[in-house]
């Protein structure tokens, strides 16, 4: 399935394990080896998009901007936003607790509720269950669950 979404950019830089970028380079050029190589991945730009969201109990639609995130493992709404649009809250049998990047607890606690909506985007409509926690200012967002689903974790054009 395609929805046609923008393409998100990355930027590959590979460099000698201990050496300096400049050292990497030199070592390139005179034909030095390199043992071990690491390859990180920066995103260049971030990805949002305008989707429409149905509440299931009440048959009405919101616009909201939502946040694509490769790094994030599920699918997020933010707990002000389901309070801001009267979004119905579905208490979870067992609480999810929340990891960061360097794998510490989440200070802002476990999720405890998720919500049941419509997600229209560009003539494409699904049902989700959407996570809900603290997100700040960003009020969706949609991590490799969807972007698996969704086949865009192998866009190579």
């Amino acid at each position: 399935m395609s929805l046609n979404l923008p393409k998100v950019l990355y930027g590959v830089t590979a460099q000698q394990s201990g050496a300096r970028p400049e050292e990497s380079e030199r070592a390139a050029k005179e034909g030095g080896s390199r043992k071990e190589v690491r390859r990180t991945f920066k995103m260049l730009r971030e990805v949002w998009l305008n989707i429409g969201v149905e509440k299931i109990d009440m048959h009405e639609g919101v616009m909201i901007k939502v946040l694509l995130d490769s790094g994030a493992t599920g699918m997020f709404m933010d707990r002000q936003t389901t309070a801001r649009h009267g979004f119905k809250l579905q208490k979870l049998e067992r609480l999810l607790v929340v990891r960061n990047v360097d794998d510490t607890n989440n200070s802002r606690g476990a999720i405890t509720h998720q919500v049941e909506c419509n997600v229209f985007y560009k003539g494409h409509m699904e049902r989700m269950r959407m996570d809900v926690c603290d997100l700040g200012k960003t009020e969706v967002i949609l991590g490799m669950l969807w972007l698996a689903a969704h086949n865009l974790g192998d866009r190579r054009s």
